[in-house]
């Protein structure tokens, strides 16, 4: 996968870039399923995958019936042009499904901030006595008050153990993509590696071709590079974003532990009768509150757009010609450079194949060589050495079917042994036998190389064509993301539930407090009336 503009670089670094996008949109953006009919519709996206294309190729919506939503940019009208993270219309449609949370954490703010306001000049400005005090009204305060300090209980498990499983999906998610990033770096230096030992490897002092070997430079030039360049990026994506998972992480370990302690010690404060230390807990309880709903609606979203990217990665492996949204983003092919490193690797295992059976065909298996041609004559006879198997035709196109007589590259050094001499302190053959042990190491490591390049050719076609990034989307799709949407869902019910449970237990707090100093009042006169 490779990509050259001023600077080259392989567009197998759009694995990392690709998939740690979608990860960073899944761990920071979000909300609800779409509503709505199912529409038909198509957007035109930029073309990018032009090697499987073929000049015919159809736009594909990502993520068509999910994201169908309201976009308050377009006058509250149905969103319908799919995911798409470039667009400001797709993320102000799935921001507007956290709407209705951050409106309850306005309301709530600002409501009960007045109420409060309202109660504090009441009481500074009206000192007048309570009188009476309804038994069921107090029973009624304390049996709510305890079932929401419960659910505040409850809900602050919910929040700690999805938060959790929350974070051990995205780290488990991460950890497969990092993988991916790394065995794609690995492959591309493999790659490297085996085209500079082509340039080094010479069959009775007959070396690839001067042409060949300026090539084998120029396409190692572009692969260190991108391979660098894809390095360096996971590196610093890794630490970024394990960086902000443990910060979110610990937020939420936070909120649900203050929010537990706060209802806890409200309910004792309540039940205790210490009215002050109520009060100044209600008012702190008021702004976590508020906090805790804003979070609560940054998670919708989070859980939504999540599903989103998951529904759109599915979408698109399913289509794998379908110009799409992210093709913006992940540029599978630049078919040029591509397809040169391609080239340039079956090249030089044809050229290397051509020179090891250029040797047999016009040394080794040559009789009648005179004994003062040198080099070429080192005693050699017996049965002739078989011909190696060349995988490419002269166009470099699959080969397919070997002829007979010929051996394959992952046997050749095994059947040779078999035709390899022993030979004097002049190197001659001193037995039966085609190969002397020096020109038989020779030709191995010939094989060697071109075997190894040959063994890549699938890993450099699937760059090509995006099957790696296909299979890895696949793979998060199908095994990450429900794990990833489920406890995503866990983390928002649990920041719901433990928000309403506070919110409704400060209300508690107010109303059991004034009751039960209305009991007390009312207690009181009782005893100074009785005779």
């Amino acid at each position: 996968m490779f990509r050259v503009k001023t600077k080259p670089s392989f567009s197998s670094s759009s694995l990392i870039l690709a998939i740690l996008i979608v990860v960073l949109l899944s761990y920071f953006p979000a909300p609800g399923a779409a509503d709505g009919v199912e529409q038909n519709g198509v957007v035109s996206w930029p073309a990018r995958r032009s090697v499987l294309d073929g000049g015919n190729t159809t736009s594909l919506v990502l993520a068509k019936d999910r994201t169908r939503r309201k976009d308050p940019l377009d006058d509250n009208r149905y969103y319908t042009g799919g995911w798409n993270i470039s667009s400001d219309n797709y993320f102000a449609s799935v921001v507007y499904t956290g709407s209705t949370v951050f409106v309850v954490a306005a309301i709530w703010f600002v409501g009960f901030g007045i109420f409060l306001l309202v109660v504090s000049m009441y009481v500074c400005c009206c000192r007048s006595r309570p009188y009476g005090y309804s038994r069921f009204a107090y029973a009624l305060s304390l049996i709510l008050l305890v079932l929401f300090t419960i659910s505040a209980i409850v809900g602050s498990v919910v929040l700690f153990t999805g938060q959790a499983k929350f974070h051990d999906s995205v780290k488990t998610t991460l950890d497969y993509v990092l993988g991916q990033a790394d065995s794609t770096v690995g492959g591309l230096k493999n790659v490297s590696n085996y085209l500079s030992a082509a340039k080094k490897v010479g069959v009775d002092q007959v070396f690839l071709p001067q042409d060949v070997q300026n090539n084998i430079d120029k396409v190692n030039t572009l692969i260190t590079s991108s391979a660098n360049t894809l390095d360096s990026a996971t590196k610093n994506n890794k630490y970024d974003i394990f960086r902000y998972l443990d910060a979110v992480g610990l937020i939420l370990i936070v909120v649900a532990a203050v929010m537990l302690g706060l209802a806890l010690l409200g309910f004792l404060l309540s039940i205790t009768g210490l009215q002050c230390l109520v009060y100044i807990l209600v008012v702190l309880g008021w702004i976590l509150v508020a906090i805790t709903f804003i979070l609560c609606g940054v998670f919708l979203v989070l859980h939504n757009v999540m599903g989103d990217t998951c529904v759109a990665m599915g979408d698109w492996v399913n289509n794998p010609t379908a110009h799409t949204a992210l093709d913006d983003i992940i540029p599978c092919v630049d078919p040029n450079t591509a397809q040169e490193v391609l080239s340039s690797s079956k090249d030089v295992t044809y050229q290397m194949v051509q020179l090891v059976n250029g040797i047999i065909a016009n040394v080794s298996n040559r009789d009648n060589i005179p004994p003062g041609a040198g080099a070429l004559y080192y005693n050699q006879s017996g049965p002739l050495v078989p011909l190696l198997c060349n995988p490419y035709n002269l166009d470099r196109s699959n080969r397919g079917i070997c002829a007979t007589g010929e051996v394959g590259l992952n046997n050749a050094t095994q059947v040779w042994r078999n035709y390899e001499c022993r030979v004097s302190d002049q190197n001659i053959c001193t037995t039966v036998g085609r190969l002397t042990p020096g020109l038989y190491d020779q030709m191995s490591g010939a094989v060697n190389v071109s075997y190894g390049l040959d063994q890549y050719g699938p890993f450099l076609t699937n760059l090509v064509d995006c099957s790696f990034l296909r299979d890895a989307f696949s793979t998060i799709h199908k095994d990450n993301c429900p794990n990833l949407r489920l406890y995503s869902r866990w983390v928002y019910i649990g920041l719901a539930m433990v928000s309403s449970a506070v919110m409704l237990s400060l209300i508690l707090w107010v109303l059991y407090a004034r009751e039960r100093r209305h009991r007390k009042y009312t207690k009181l006169v009782d005893a100074t009336s009785a005779p």
